[in-house]
Parts: C-alpha cells; sequence; structure tokens
C-alpha cells in the first residue's frame, strides 16, 4: 500500500465531497419529496458500521424498505426482493441509494473510494485476512464494486478489497472512479470477473 499516498487521498476526499454535495443537494430534495409522497416514514435510513481499524461510525442511506421490515444485517437482500419499494429498487439500480454517504467521506468516516463499509456484528467474526479490509477507509465505491458487486459471494469481495489495500495507488483509484460510471450505466453483471482472472494476468 502506497503510504504516501494517503494524506493525498483524504485531501481529495475532502474537495470531492464537499463538490458532491452541492452539486446533489437539488437531487436529494426531489427524492425526498418523491418518497415522502410514495411512502410513509423516513427519507433516510441509518445503520452503525465498522470503519478504518474497525472503528463504528453511523453510515447514512436514502430508505429502499418498506418501514415496517425488519433488519437482519446477515441477510443478503437481491434485487428482485419483495420489501423493496419501487422507488427504492429504482435508487439502489442506478446506485443511488449510497449517495447521502458523501457527508460520510467529508466527516472523515469513508472515503469516495475503498471496501464497503460492513456492520461490526460482521466484522466481529473477520479472521485475519478480512481484517486488512480495515487498514484503509471504507468507500462509497469500491474495487468489489466495480467488478460484480452484488452478484459476488462474500469471499470474493474479501479478495477484491484486500487486493485493492495491498495496491492502491492513485492510478487504481482513478480506474475505479471511472469504472463506476459504466457499472452504474451498464449494470453489475456486465462487469463482473473474478480475482483470479487479475492475478493470472501480471
Amino acid at each position: 500500500m502506497a503510504q504516501w499516498y494517503l494524506p493525498l487521498k483524504r485531501l481529495a476526499d475532502i474537495v470531492a465531497a464537499g463538490f458532491l454535495l452541492a452539486v446533489l443537494a437539488p437531487f436529494f430534495a426531489v427524492i425526498a419529496i418523491l418518497m415522502k409522497i410514495t411512502e410513509r416514514g423516513p427519507v433516510f435510513f441509518s445503520q452503525k458500521r465498522s470503519g478504518l481499524g474497525g472503528r463504528e461510525f453511523i453510515i447514512y442511506k436514502f430508505r429502499t424498505m418498506r418501514i415496517d421490515r425488519q433488519h437482519d444485517p446477515f441477510e443478503y437482500v437481491p434485487p428482485e426482493h419483495g420489501d423493496i419499494t419501487p422507488l427504492g429498487r429504482l435508487l439502489r439500480r442506478v446506485k443511488f441509494d449510497e449517495t447521502p454517504q458523501v457527508w460520510n467521506i467529508l466527516k472523515g468516516d469513508m472515503s469516495l473510494i475503498g471496501p464497503r463499509p460492513t456492520v461490526p456484528e460482521q466484522v466481529a467474526q473477520y479472521n485475519d485476512f478480512e481484517r486488512r479490509r480495515l487498514e484503509v477507509r471504507p468507500g462509497l465505491t469500491g474495487l468489489a464494486q466495480v467488478n460484480g458487486g452484488i452478484l459476488l459471494s462474500w469471499p470474493e469481495k474479501i479478495k477484491w478489497d484486500v487486493y485493492y489495500v495491498e495496491h492502491l495507488s492513485p492510478l487504481m483509484d482513478l480506474r475505479i472512479f471511472l469504472k463506476t460510471f459504466a457499472v452504474v450505466l451498464g449494470g453489475d453483471k456486465k462487469f463482473t470477473r473474478t480475482i483470479n482472472q487479475v492475478e493470472s494476468n501480471k
């Protein structure tokens, strides 16, 4: 991991998060209005997650599930799940449900790019290899998200996350940032590949 890059990465996060908050504010307002018109309950969903070094923080996202649903932190919720609201399904498809986390980036809880943050209950069960993903700030998007995202198994996501930690660089972040737009437009399935394919091409 390029340690010298970490302060520059944090500076870039602050600038990017401030810019994104200003640009996205009108869209946030529209989504909030649509959600209040079509669904009862809060606009945002908040949850405790673990970040850099396992430090806990509160993450924010647009609520995409029905208000009366009981949340299970270990449950995988597929895109076609019946408890996802119509607006929530659209937000998930275009990856917009996670955008309120630009506030977490500005606060320093997260980075624009890095492993996705997981719940403390899951972190408590990490082995030594899995804990390596906690060596950097979690991200709004990451290497696993642009190589299959929700279609990947947990072990596959972990391998991508640790690969990112070991090869962290400005070029790596730039590639992930640019590829994120392609994934939003083309979908996860189109860009799914395994970590073994990357390792074999070295």
